[in-house]
């Protein structure tokens, strides 16, 4: 058996020439098992597989044919009841019972019963047609297009016949319980067969065989007594007819009830619907049925916001705002108080970041290493978003879809620092406002320095009685003093204001890497966590989908588990 169940060939899903809703049941059980493989347990998928192959077999055979199988005990009368249906003596009855473990078919024409009866696995030795013999049935119990197969008895004491019983009655279009006035209540039958297919009631008669022995005024109080025993096991439906194969009582009728399923020819295809409905729900009561909630926006955002902060992005934007500042101070501020600020540690030492201003560089000094914590944290946030995307499957699909993230998410934190670091984002460009705010504190250092040394040659003139070049003034302060003095001050002033636009700078860029970063740590989230999840929760759809399908023929809600 494979794995993997084959579709049922569309050019072959017909009886009588029209689509039927059984072979969309069919292809929906077929999906859902395709979907669950690996997800709910193989035994509990293996029958349905098993369905699946023979229900297609089924579909693409006869559809004039229907498959009756007589059913019973020891002493139920079930092989007189063939012979009577067959008007043959074709069955063994009593001690004449052949001991052989195959089961004995005759089948009523047209043609196309020898596949039929080559797919249930009956040799041709144990074959009848009808289809050569005179039949003198009246109109309404003619049972043209029947194959009626009599079962080894179910309580023989020969284990084959056991099994050739079991496998058969997987076959049949329509099952005819045959039971007896001495034994019709026994637990053997009820509780081995007629109970546990309490689903397949439109797929069942009961015969009440041997009524002859039954005084005729207590007939009608048995056959009461058998409806009530079929209604207790939830078969309430299921026609109960009294027969004497042996002197013909009840036969006509039970041949009336035969010919109009026949002619109406919906047995089988009731026999596959309620097969896969039972599927169905077996598979439902383990896998569920219930919708999946999925993986929220709120539930996503706040994945990525654990991520981040498990990779250190908050603090490494941090890092690139400060780190951006001071660069914008060293080269903007008032060069006096950067010379001064050099003969203790350089802003950018505790960073240690020398001349490599890169993203990877950053995070390997603002960064701690990955540690258990952020380890646990990281783990603890993926279980969650697996845990509320699964809420309401039952446990196969909720350990699938946990399963699927832990997996995914197994080196996350690697995964994250390679992220982290691979991010492109340009951190280590100078504006060019730097360079001209450069340019002009050089040059008010520059007027200051002159404005000085005027000054002091100004001095040293006076002492030594020399006169120097009037520069002239404003006021009464000489021009040169005016100048140093204004180059001193506005340096201070436009070094205050590079700070202020130094801080709005450096923000825009720790912004314009956060967003680089968030990018690279959703697309990690993406990959390693939400695709996995997502892949389990697409894979639970096309499973709930076809279990619907299977149970309803449409979406309907599945039995609850």
């Amino acid at each position: 058996m494979t794995d993997t169940v084959s579709a049922v060939n569309p050019a072959d899903d017909t009886f009588d020439g029209v689509r039927n809703d059984v072979t969309t049941r069919l292809e929906g059980l077929t999906r859902a098992v395709d979907a669950a493989h690996g997800r709910v347990d193989e035994e509990i998928l293996a029958p349905a597989k098993t369905l699946a192959g023979r229900a297609a077999e089924r579909l693409t055979l006869s559809g004039e044919h229907t498959i009756v199988a007589l059913a019973g005990a020891t002493g139920s009368g079930k092989s007189s009841l063939f012979n009577a249906l067959t008007d043959l003596e074709l069955a063994g009855v009593g001690v004449r019972r052949p001991t052989t473990s195959w089961a004995l078919a005759c089948a009523w024409g047209p043609d196309g019963a020898q596949g039929l009866l080559e797919w249930m696995g009956i040799p041709a030795r144990h074959q009848v047609s009808r289809m050569s013999m005179l039949d003198q049935s009246s109109e309404d119990t003619k049972l043209e297009g029947l194959v009626l197969v009599d079962l080894p008895d179910h309580d023989s004491t020969e284990v084959s016949h056991h099994l050739e019983m079991d496998r058969l009655v997987k076959y049949a279009d329509l099952i005819v319980w045959v039971l007896d006035p001495q034994k019709y209540a026994d637990a053997a039958i009820h509780e081995r067969y007629i109970q546990p297919m309490a689903s397949y009631s439109d797929v069942t008669l009961v015969v009440l065989n041997q009524i002859d022995r039954i005084p005729f005024e207590d007939r009608d109080r048995a056959l009461a007594d058998v409806r009530r025993i079929l209604a207790d096991e939830g078969l309430p439906d299921v026609p109960v007819i009294g027969v004497s194969a042996t002197r013909g009582d009840g036969v006509d009728d039970l041949k009336r009830e035969l010919a109009s399923r026949i002619r109406a020819k919906t047995s089988a295809k009731a026999r596959l619907a309620s097969d896969i409905s039972a599927a169905a729900a077996s598979i439902a009561r383990v896998g569920g049925s219930a919708a999946a909630p999925g993986i929220s926006p709120a539930d996503r955002q706040a994945l990525d916001e654990a991520l981040l902060e498990c990779a250190g992005v908050p603090q490494l934007v941090d890092a690139i705002e400060a780190s951006t500042r001071r660069r914008a101070v060293l080269r903007t501020g008032w060069p006096f108080a950067r010379w001064a600020s050099r003969l203790g540690k350089a802003p950018l030492d505790e960073l240690e970041l020398g001349d490599d201003l890169t993203i990877s560089s950053l995070a390997s000094s603002a960064v701690p290493a990955g540690g258990s914590v952020q380890r646990a944290n990281a783990e603890l946030a993926i279980r969650d978003v697996a845990e509320k995307a699964a809420v309401g499957l039952e446990r196969p699909w909720r350990d699938a879809v946990r399963g699927a993230a832990t997996a995914g998410g197994s080196d996350i934190i690697g995964e994250l620092d390679r992220a982290v670091r691979d991010t492109t984002a340009d951190i280590s460009r100078s504006p060019m406002w730097w360079r001209v705010v450069q340019a002009v504190q050089l040059l008010a250092v520059v007027a200051v320095l002159a404005g000085v040394v005027w000054l002091v040659a100004e001095g040293i003139g006076a002492l030594i009685s020399a006169d120097l070049p009037d520069r002239g003034s404003v006021g009464i302060v000489p021009l040169v003093v005016v100048i140093a003095l204004g180059a001193f001050f506005g340096g201070i002033v436009l070094a205050v204001l590079s700070r202020i636009a130094a801080g709005v700078g450096g923000r825009r860029r720790a912004q314009r890497a956060e967003r680089e970063l968030r990018a690279a740590i959703d697309q990690v989230a993406t990959e390693k966590v939400i695709a996995p999840i997502q892949s389990e929760l697409d894979a639970y759809g096309t499973y709930r989908s076809g279990i619907l399908t299977a149970l309803e023929g449409g979406p309907a809600e599945a039995p609850a588990a």
